[in-house]
């Protein structure tokens, strides 16, 4: 469908104005990390380089130095880049813990001659990081003759297999020769277009995600036996747990100790685990992708991965678990701990409130006894105010009979008994009627 009549911005002029500030990346993100397109035969040669972030910015600026001021050249935030280098084909493709440098020669020749790479050498002297990996890769149109397999590769360790529905046929070693290089040798068996780019890209990715995804076995090797000391220890601590004359305090001290050493295992080792089995599992999707069929008398490339890489594989996800299992039994010491702890302290808050109310009841049986000898006090002294009162009476002429002497005894006790008690009363505050609350 055509329309007339339009502007240069078509029919939609603010649709690129109205785009999401993650738009183009994301579409350019789609067409990226692809090799150069290759046509049989061609040579290439890959390295592989294990980079920090710093490392990974210093690639940018080395790169524009050997690619010169005046050609095309990445820009730092770039992860894929691709050009030509004199008569080769180059691409550069940074990865989160990896850049590869790929260099690609057209045209026939000897299999795995370095020669057609002779003025990119010098480049490896300057490129910054480690190299993980490195690759001769040589793609032929007629069959290698069995000298030829024999020369390049070892016999006991060949490994053929047909791949994409048998329109590429790869032999390898696996093997890292004397010139520093790993090959591999594929035939292009009716492969066209960009399928042989595709293919080789595929085996490369899944060369590379191999190599970084075994990166966690030394680690969980290495870790293991610190794993198994952390264990018996947690062992100990928790016996001494269940031991009624342990001293909590120090128990707590070593099951820190232990808590916080564990904390430095799993914070070291935790992102190299988790990269191994997201790699591995990359690893596993070309694998499928590469359609392998095994050539009947060599091992075949999926088998070759599968040997090698699930046993590193399950031995990471092995010592994962075991950290997890740690950490979830520290935790469970700790919650044991944490409880007898509770219960010799509600214990002693027990034994420490039914002692105060011994003390309550002693005091109020001593507030009673002397509310009592008050009685008898203040009922003394009153009866010496009504003796010498009776005196002075008597000194005037007055006489009183002795009934009146016995009937104020008894009357001066009473008054002075319930006198003190009108008194607790008033002092007593009145109990709260119900919903409200008394007045503080």
């Amino acid at each position: 469908m055509t329309y007339d009549n339009q502007t240069d911005a078509g029919p939609f002029p603010n649709l690129l104005a109205r785009s999401h500030a993650l738009r183009a990346s994301l579409s350019r993100e789609m067409h990226v990390r692809k090799m150069p397109r290759l046509d049989t035969p061609a040579r290439a040669v890959q390295f592989m380089m294990i980079v920090d972030e710093d490392q990974a910015r210093a690639s940018v600026a080395a790169l524009r130095t050997l690619l010169g001021p005046d050609g095309p050249s990445p820009d730092a935030g770039d992860r894929f880049f691709a050009s030509r280098v004199g008569a080769l084909g180059f691409s550069w493709e940074r990865h989160s813990e990896f850049i590869t440098y790929s260099f690609i020669a057209d045209g026939y020749g000897e299999a795995f001659d370095l020669a057609p790479f002779e003025p990119v050498s010098h480049w490896i002297d300057q490129l910054p990081g480690q190299i993980i990996r490195s690759t001769q890769i040589a793609l032929i149109r007629q069959e290698p003759t069995s000298a030829m397999i024999a020369s390049h590769f070892a016999p006991d360790d060949l490994i053929i297999s047909d791949l994409a529905q048998g329109r590429a046929r790869v032999w390898s070693d696996f093997r890292l020769h004397d010139n520093g290089f790993g090959r591999l040798l594929i035939q292009d068996r009716g492969m066209e277009g960009a399928e042989p780019a595709l293919l080789v890209q595929r085996m490369q990715e899944l060369g590379n995600y191999r190599k970084i995804a075994l990166l966690g076995l030394p680690e969980a090797q290495q870790a293991t036996p610190l794993l198994a000391t952390l264990e018996s220890r947690l062992t100990d601590v928790t016996t001494q747990v269940a031991e009624a004359s342990a001293d909590a305090d120090a128990v707590l001290e070593h099951l820190s100790a232990l808590s916080a050493e564990l904390a430095q295992i799993i914070a070291r080792t935790r992102y190299r685990m988790s990269a191994t089995h997201a790699y591995a599992e990359l690893c596993f999707d070309r694998i499928r992708r590469l359609e392998v069929a095994p050539v009947r008398g060599y091992r075949s490339l999926d088998d070759f991965n599968e040997r090698r890489l699930l046993p590193a594989m399950r031995t990471c996800d092995a010592f994962s678990r075991r950290l997890e299992d740690l950490s979830q039994r520290i935790a469970w010491t700790s919650a044991m701990l944490r409880t007898r702890v509770d219960t010799a302290l509600a214990r002693r808050n027990r034994d420490l409130l039914a002692s105060m109310d011994r003390r309550t009841g002693l005091q109020l049986r001593l507030q009673h006894t002397v509310e009592g000898l008050s009685v008898v006090a203040i009922s003394y002294y009153a009866l010496g105010l009504w003796h010498h009162l009776k005196e002075a009476l008597e000194h005037q002429g007055a006489h009183l009979p002795g009934w009146i002497d016995l009937a104020v005894i008894p009357v001066t006790i009473a008054a002075v008994f319930l006198g003190l008690r009108q008194i607790r009363k008033v002092k007593r505050p009145p109990p709260p009627r119900g919903g409200e609350t008394p007045d503080h």
